[in-house]
């Protein structure tokens, strides 16, 4: 396997060395494939984190027991990383990359007994399943693509690949927005609640048909991607020589690593302000609009098509800083993002209304790069199974899109102040994430220097 190392060039390595190939010829169609796998877990990300909003009106529940979707759901990241790595140290890159699909498709396809049953835990269930799956594909995916190639090309060969990630998050929020919550009843909370037994299970049985089509669909896709896969010569991206340290071992090296262990920590915090940005743009916007006078179904609608705004942004962001990254330092420029992240966080809490929608929105310019940048950062001198465990420290690390989006909910639920709404003041954690990070860019660059 290429040197993972490679994922965090100083910037102008990839400037001096122009005979390096981004992707060998041989590799290409591989390459492409499992690019696309990036697209499909963006996708699953990025209609999911507006489910928030509307499992908690389809069953009248409050923000903190509707954010157990997303503690089902990135609880499958953090559990399943390292049994991943296990698995794909045993077998293969493209054996993982084949169970990831596996548990995908059948995620998104449970959701038809999940709809059948009418009840809030089926969910859960088929997103724990789901995300399990999307645990296997990253942990596979990531180290795969830096192995496929020059070891001077890595870092970019991983961020081209990653940029696919939004363009599939980007579809995800559009299906979020106009195939479920454009289409789901539009009757409010309070409306809701003055329903008899029978109409409210109508209307709620009728939502949650809505609400699963998107998965299904998904779910069928994926097995079809699962069969192109599984009859492709792919290559092994193994390494020439192959290590035989204990799982003890490796796990000493890498606790000795201080700038992997805090690439870990940073990614936790990333990965959190990611989510609760994405999540309650929702709370943020519904809030904002209903004050302007618009009916909460027509707010939480408007509200989504920012989320798509954002994702648009982030899009194109990252490929602009994919760009930046010949000629900034990874360290200089997460950094430099992150500082970005404090000041419109600051934004977001501050000014409210259109205002702090805008701020809130901008956020994801900030965050474009940061998950592949500090993934590089951290893996950075990581080689053979040491990096397979590395990698999934790092996707186990997803593990922060359960507790702090959760903390985010217990938040704007018990908020009592006047001074600024529950759904303001929510948004300090995105600002200390931010901080945390801008901490970890600047050590990368003043302590941990290549």
């Amino acid at each position: 396997m290429a040197n993972p190392s490679a994922s965090v060039q100083e910037s102008h390595q990839s400037v001096d060395a122009p005979s390096e190939s981004l992707v060998p010829k041989h590799m290409l169609l591989a390459f492409m494939l499992v690019t696309f796998c990036f697209a499909l877990w963006g996708f699953a990300n990025d209609v999911t984190n507006p489910m928030v909003a509307a499992f908690q009106k389809i069953f009248l529940t409050t923000a903190t027991d509707a954010t157990w979707v997303q503690v089902a759901y990135y609880g499958g990241y953090g559990l399943m990383a390292f049994p991943a790595a296990f698995f794909i140290r045993r077998y293969s890159y493209k054996a993982g990359i084949l169970m990831g699909l596996g548990l995908y498709a059948v995620g998104g396809l449970l959701f038809v007994p999940a709809s059948y049953i009418g009840e809030f835990y089926p969910f859960l269930i088929a997103y724990f399943i789901l995300t399990s799956g999307l645990s296997f594909l990253e942990t596979s995916a990531n180290p795969y693509i830096l192995s496929m190639g020059p070891a001077a090309t890595a870092t970019r060969r991983l961020n081209l690949a990653q940029a696919f990630n939004p363009i599939g998050g980007l579809l995800g929020m559009y299906a979020a927005s106009q195939f479920i919550l454009a289409r789901m009843d539009s009757r409010d909370r309070a409306t809701r609640e003055t329903l008899s037994a029978a109409d409210f299970e109508a209307v709620k049985s009728a939502d949650l048909a809505v609400l699963s089509h998107p998965y299904i669909v998904i779910g069928i896709v994926i097995a079809v991607m699962f069969l192109l896969i599984a009859c492709m010569k792919m290559p092994s991206g193994k390494e020439t020589v192959e290590g035989n340290s204990t799982t003890k071992e490796i796990f000493a090296r890498l606790i000795r690593t201080p700038r992997y262990v805090e690439g870990v920590i940073a990614q936790v915090f990333y990965v959190g302000a990611q989510i609760m940005c994405w999540t309650f743009i929702i709370h943020y916007g519904t809030e904002v609009f209903v004050a302007q006078g618009m009916s909460e179904a027509a707010a939480q609608v408007k509200s989504q098509n920012f989320n798509v705004i954002a994702m648009i942004i982030f899009c194109v962001s990252r490929f602009i800083c994919t760009f930046l990254l010949k000629y900034i330092a990874p360290g200089t420029l997460l950094m430099t993002l992150a500082a970005g992240g404090i000041v419109l966080s600051v934004g977001t809490i501050t000014l409210g209304g259109s205002l702090g929608i805008y701020c809130l929105v901008g956020i994801s310019g900030c965050m474009s790069l940061m998950f592949p940048t500090i993934y590089g950062i951290a893996l950075e001198g990581i080689r053979g199974d040491d990096a397979k465990f590395a990698a999934a420290g790092l996707i186990a690390a997803i593990v922060g899109g359960t507790f702090l989006p959760m903390l985010q909910a217990v938040i704007i639920d018990n908020w009592s102040s006047s001074a600024l709404s529950a759904t303001q003041a929510s948004f300090s954690l995105p600002l200390l994430c931010f901080l945390i990070i801008a901490v970890y860019g600047y050590r990368a660059v003043r302590v941990h220097p290549k």
